[in-house]
């Protein structure tokens, strides 16, 4: 509920049953009806992974410098200015080895 003269959000004062403008002080009459929206804190989600599984990245056909590998993961970042390029980050499927190529 909002405030009928300056606006802002009311609240609820449950004692008097009526809502109430902590800016002005207005009242107003709660109607009939539910409070809805309200809810408690559940605490941080997690996820969880199950042991000996890896999250799957795409993999792109480039060449590692290190072991020639054939395969690598990527991921793409923006590692500079809005108005550059993104950053693709290649890592090695094989080995780990880790390289970076600015396009």
């Amino acid at each position: 509920m909002f405030c009928p003269k300056c606006k802002r959000l009311m609240r609820p004062e449950k004692a008097t049953g009526a809502w109430l403008c902590p800016s002005c002080g207005t009242r107003t009459r709660m109607a009939a009806g539910h409070e809805v929206g309200r809810t408690a804190p559940t605490g941080r989600s997690m996820a969880v992974l199950e042991e000996g599984r890896t999250p799957t990245l795409p993999t792109a056909d480039e060449q590692c410098p290190k072991c020639g590998n054939p395969k690598a993961y990527y991921v793409l970042r923006q590692t500079r200015g809005a108005d550059e390029p993104e950053t693709r980050i290649f890592e090695c499927t094989s080995c780990g080895h880790k390289w970076r190529e600015y396009q």
